[in-house]
């Protein structure tokens, strides 16, 4: 692990949330920690939500998104939080301790589901990812695919847009028998 290259951050559209880059990538990241009860996987996720202004935690592949509560600003909370990831990351503390279960690989997928997974882990996840956030399959009925916007993503006023005018606008391209995209 580098721990040379100090955690940046950077705003993300939400503004609820910023993305902390990470000095390297994290195995068995992709996953959200919406409660202090979701974050067994991950003692960061765990030491981030001792903080009453936390209101989630994603562990991305090599970062960190933390969407605060309200009541609290960036400009006071940034520089003291990549300071603890930092100081976290030094002590040589974990970011994650138990690779959590992906629906990626599921036996049962009908040829469909498998091509448009695939497709979202080729094209779509990548470029969500930019702004911090992720985007996952949910499931596929009568035509209609359900996908959940995770990390800054969730709550951001700018994800209704980024799945209809976006991800929706690609997948029908590349799906048409896909005859809309909605979150969940």
């Amino acid at each position: 692990m580098n721990t040379a290259t100090k955690v940046s951050f950077e705003p993300t559209p939400n503004p609820a949330t910023l993305k902390f880059n990470l000095p390297f990538q994290v195995e068995g990241g992709g996953f959200e920690c919406a409660t202090v009860q979701d974050t067994d996987a991950s003692p960061l996720a765990a030491k981030i939500f001792g903080f009453p202004w936390t209101a989630s935690v994603f562990v991305g592949k090599d970062f960190l998104t933390v969407t605060k509560q309200d009541w609290v600003d960036w400009n006071i909370l940034a520089e003291p939080l990549a300071g603890l990831i930092q100081e976290h990351i030094e002590a040589g503390e974990p970011v994650v301790v138990a690779v959590t279960a992906t629906n990626e690989d599921d036996t049962y997928d009908t040829p469909l589901v498998k091509q448009i997974k695939l497709a979202l882990n080729k094209e779509i996840r990548p470029v969500v990812a930019l702004d911090g956030g992720d985007v996952v399959f949910s499931r596929l009925e009568n035509n209609i695919l359900y996908l959940q916007m995770k990390g800054a993503c969730a709550g951001c006023p700018s994800s209704s847009a980024t799945l209809k005018q976006g991800i929706e606008v690609r997948l029908r391209e590349l799906f048409p028998e896909i005859h809309e995209v909605v979150g969940v």
